[in-house]
């Protein structure tokens, strides 16, 4: 062992000399206010805490080995309250791993499962022993590192892009760059993100949202179905809340997977692009009696998770365990990883999977007023972070537009995303519903003036369930390939395959699937609230109908890349749509009112002078109108969703004849390739247009 080049001297400060001896090394009482380890001049500071443990040992390794060379009790001397720490004097941190073994009572019906034997994990561990390669199954036990790099973010200010300005990009890590086609040298990884910040920028989104990046062992319930290996890819068993996962490391960074990280997340804020991490706090990969015990268990287990009354784990997570998010002990550490992640990583927001388990007492029941929400809500810290819930969980609580916001919430907009699916492929009693989501769910959002705008992230895709490609293609989910016999996965779609199941030469039918995707593109890019959309809508990536993706690290959820230059124009009309957007920001945020006179936000029936919907309307438009201050003129936005098979005519508002509208967007096209106009090239419209059948028209005003 390699001694610590801050030995401690004569001038060392008293506070920090060594008081004893424990198995050869020197040390003394630590912080007990900084939880985890942390490097120090004289050596590492370890500090963890257990209310049901009666005795800690602090084990060391050498990188790479699977017994401790070191084990070290702490003495009862060296513990305050639930809290054991301990500085340990002369280790170099870059030559250490470290875990712990915690003792006490086994009574499982009161839920104490304490094993000495177990060796446990720092749940505040900042990094994960080894240099896991992707798919290698780890042997032995999970063990963390102390880190010690230090890296520079320079002057960059935090974002302080509001909600509604966002256009939300969601990817997985891996499958973004994993395909032969990606074109990237280090697939796969946070280096093969960085290798595309070209292609967003040319995209135009302008925040990514990550799906899990916290450490997880994707083999830990590997298996393999027809010949595939299946690796639990997604990311949602979550080992460390601290950790970057070091399988997405690339081997330039190899053990350095916290800087490669934030050198991606820095150079994507460079790029204007913020990043949202999407975040697993409802449960562990602990899992439920028959899951390993490597941390919380071990621990305190009746405190980490939601237990019955005979010591059993609640499962409203559906896997396995759910995290006692409303235990004091338990909000502290979400706090202080989120904390951590905002400022160590300058993470821009965290969006919250099955978010509606935070709200949950400790027995399950429902809370008024949870104390966790609102400690996030108000944090000092977290007062610029993008907070988004997943309003629902698999115990069956749905909040959407009912989620304990406290002024700072957004919300998954999960009708947005279940009213537009039907109402584009002609289900039109959800006319209405339709209308009230593209004008930003006032009727959902209307507790303050954050309603509409910031409360609520409209989506039409994400990486559960079909893709928007996908969407068009499939009546029924296909997921045999699981392994499961087609059970697993959502039943409940919405989705039409435009007269063909799957894959198809049929012509007719490929030209309606894709003005089905404009048409869920332009819709989705026109509605107030924050749009969201799956990697790789813009160039009709396929599952080949699998909705549940979660097993398939394969060509079934990888990107292929060579659909963006096949479907060039679809993408092309995707970038204009954001484009657009940005432009008219009329959409996007409340303006001052229109010179010209119209309304804010109204809903129209055919007669664009009509300010009524009838009962279940299969065609209607939606206008929004302010004064853009910065232009010095009224910015003007109709959009028309026509979800009947027929050609349907329409009459745009006259307004005394003070408005000349511009056609900016037709998804049916001119018979050319031309789906979309710039200002300059947009045909004017003289009072009438006729909508062709399943299409959608974007009209832009302009006053004289």
């Amino acid at each position: 062992m390699k001694a610590y080049t801050g030995q401690y001297t004569l001038n060392t400060p008293m506070s920090v000399r060594p008081m004893g001896e424990i198995a050869g090394f020197l040390v003394r009482p630590g912080m007990y206010d900084v939880n985890g380890a942390m490097s120090l001049p004289v050596g590492i500071n370890f500090t963890i805490h257990t209310h049901h443990g009666m005795s800690c040992e602090l084990l060391l390794f050498h990188k790479g080995e699977e017994e401790p060379y070191a084990v070290l009790p702490f003495p009862e001397e060296y513990k305050i309250g639930d809290v054991y720490s301990m500085i340990v004097y002369n280790l170099n941190p870059d030559d250490i791993e470290y875990a712990y073994r915690v003792d006490g009572p086994y009574y499982p019906p009161k839920g104490l499962v304490f094993n000495r034997d177990n060796i446990l994990l720092d749940p505040y561990a900042r990094a994960i022993s080894g240099n896991k390669k992707w798919g290698k199954k780890l042997e032995g036990n999970y063990r963390a590192r102390v880190i010690t790099d230090m890296f520079d973010w320079g002057e960059m200010p935090q974002s302080k892009r509001e909600m509604s300005d966002l256009i939300i990009y969601e990817l997985h890590l891996r499958g973004y760059t994993q395909h032969p086609s990606s074109g990237v040298k280090n697939k796969g990884t946070f280096s093969g993100l960085r290798e595309k910040i070209p292609y967003l920028k040319e995209l135009g989104v302008n925040a990514v949202e990550l799906m899990p990046i916290f450490a997880f062992d994707e083999c830990l319930n590997a298996r393999e179905v027809n010949g595939q290996k299946l690796l639990e890819c997604w990311g949602y068993n979550t080992i460390s809340f601290f950790a970057p996962n070091p399988s997405y490391t690339s081997d330039e960074y190899r053990g350095r997977e916290g800087v490669e990280l934030k050198t991606l997340i820095k150079e994507l804020h460079a790029n204007g692009i913020e990043v949202i991490l999407d975040v697993v706090f409802n449960h562990t990969a602990e899992g439920n009696e028959k899951g390993p015990s490597f941390c919380f268990k071990g621990l305190d287990n009746n405190i980490y998770y939601m237990l019955t009354p005979d010591g059993n784990y609640y499962n409203f997570s559906g896997c396995g365990n759910t995290l006692n998010c409303n235990h004091p002990i338990v909000q502290q550490m979400i706090l202080e990883c989120l904390r951590y992640w905002t400022i160590s990583y300058r993470v821009d927001g965290f969006r919250f999977d099955l978010a509606s388990i935070l709200g949950r007492n400790v027995d399950g029941s429902p809370m008024n007023n949870p104390p966790l929400l609102k400690s996030l809500a108000y944090d000092p810290i977290l007062s610029n972070v993008k907070l988004i819930a997943e309003a629902w969980d698999a115990g069956g609580m749905y909040q959407v537009g009912s989620f304990p916001a406290s002024k700072r919430w957004a919300e998954w907009n999960g009708r947005y995303r279940d009213t537009l699916r039907d109402f584009l492929k002609g289900e039109n009693r959800e006319g209405w519903n339709a209308g009230w989501s593209i004008a930003g769910s006032p009727d959902l959002y209307s507790r303050d003036i954050y309603a509409g705008y910031n409360s609520c992230v409209n989506f039409l895709t994400c990486h559960d369930g079909f893709t928007l490609y996908d969407l068009y293609s499939y009546n029924d989910k296909h997921n045999e390939m699981n392994g499961w016999n087609n059970m697993d996965g959502a039943n409940d779609n919405r989705s039409w395959n435009c007269g063909a199941e799957g894959e198809t030469w049929d012509q007719e039918v490929l030209t309606l699937r894709y003005r089905m995707i404009r048409n869920a593109c332009a819709v989705l890019m026109c509605s107030r609230g924050t749009p969201m959309f799956l990697a790789g809508d813009e160039f009709a990536n396929t599952q080949f109908g699998n909705n549940n993706c979660y097993c398939q690290d394969n060509e079934i959820s990888w990107l292929d890349w060579g659909l963006l230059e096949k479907n060039r124009d679809l993408f092309e009309f995707f970038k204009f749509m954001i484009h657009y957007r940005k432009k008219h920001k009329v959409i996007s945020r409340k303006l001052p009112a229109a010179v010209c006179g119209m309304r804010p936000i109204n809903a129209h029936d055919l007669d664009g002078e009509k300010n009524t919907l009838p009962e279940m309307p299969r065609t209607f438009s939606i206008s929004f109108a302010g004064y853009d201050i910065e232009k010095g003129e009224d910015d003007l936005v109709y959009v028309s969703v026509n979800t009947h098979w027929e050609d349907v005519t329409i009459t745009l508002p006259k307004m005394q004849g003070r408005v000349i509208w511009n056609l900016s967007v037709n998804t049916w096209g001119d018979g050319k390739g031309t789906y979309c106009y710039e200002d300059s090239e947009a045909p004017m419209i003289h009072d009438t247009f006729i909508m062709r059948p399943r299409s959608v028209a974007v009209f832009t005003g302009r006053t004289f």
